[in-house]
């Protein structure tokens, strides 16, 4: 009896101690995201014009049924998404792999390595899109050098490259991030694991698939939902190298023209607010598939 009485002292004073910070939570985060839900059932606008008034679900049909634009930006998020990520999964291994070995300046490959994740977004999409220049860019010199696209080919104005041109970048620009993740995982690898499968006559792609990838299943799959989370919602790379335009608008450029540039001459906030209500269900989809299908433990 009296140890019973102990722990629930224990658990009550333990969420005395948690309240805050749920507290904080609750307002910083699922306050704006129930009135951004609550929102959608609506339609108005910042102009006094268009007075608030209530149409049920008729802002997601809109999207969904009447709203071709909706479609094509949902198709091309969905391909950035998965592209990216994948390639930056990838890449982000592979690199990991190889800085985890030992070689000379190692710690010096390390840091150099990070520098295009350092550069703010904003700067090195603007320098990649001056490198896209159809007249003077060094990207589209070398390709025209190559052979690959005839002189004076618009990378960022032609529909069947620019969505690749802007992937690029991600890729460049974020790998890194991938890469210093998984390496974290690597280094929680205990060494005596491959030993041991040496030990027992294990090559390297047997040591790589039956150690190396089982143990670095839980840290993918963070990295994997932390980087899909960003590029479900990327707005910075594409609106500076193309403004979403040649079949480049993804949700995110898309909910910034609703919201910010038919703020005053429309009921358009309803509509803005169910468009991030999908973004964000898109969001959720994809990171319960990562757990379930990686198999992470929450607890």
């Amino acid at each position: 009896m009296f140890e019973l009485k102990a722990k629930t002292k224990e658990t009550v004073v333990a969420w005395w101690m948690v309240f805050p910070a749920l507290f904080v939570i609750s307002v910083i985060a699922f306050f704006p995201l129930f009135k951004t839900f609550y929102d959608s059932f609506f339609e108005f606008g910042l102009n006094p014009n268009f007075p608030r008034k209530f149409v049920g679900f008729k802002n997601y049909v809109e999207l969904f049924v009447h709203d071709p634009r909706f479609i094509a930006a949902l198709k091309n998020t969905i391909f950035f998404t998965v592209v990216s990520v994948a390639l930056e999964t990838v890449l982000g291994l592979l690199i990991a792999i190889i800085v985890h070995q030992p070689f000379k300046f190692r710690g010096a490959v390390r840091a150099a390595m990070l520098i295009p994740w350092a550069i703010p977004t904003a700067i090195s999409s603007q320098m990649w899109k001056w490198m896209f220049n159809d007249q003077s860019g060094i990207v589209t010199k070398i390709l025209e050098r190559l052979g690959v696209i005839e002189p004076g080919f618009p990378i960022l104005g032609s529909p069947d490259t620019a969505m690749w041109a802007i992937i690029a970048v991600d890729v460049w620009k974020t790998t890194p991030f991938m890469a210093l993740l998984i390496l974290a995982g690597l280094q929680l690898i205990p060494e005596e694991l491959y030993e041991a499968a040496r030990i027992d006559g294990a090559n390297v792609w047997q040591r790589f698939t039956k150690i190396t990838l089982p143990m670095l299943s839980s840290t993918i799959a963070v990295a994997l939902i932390f980087r899909t989370l960003d590029a479900l919602r990327v707005f910075d790379v594409v609106f500076i190298m193309t403004r979403g335009s040649v079949n480049t608008e993804t949700l995110a450029v898309y909910n910034r023209v609703l919201l910010m540039d038919r703020a005053f001459t429309g009921a358009w906030f309803g509509y803005g607010s169910a468009l991030s209500v999908i973004i964000f269900a898109l969001i959720s989809i994809f990171a319960i598939i990562y757990i379930k299908s990686l198999r992470l433990k929450l607890d």
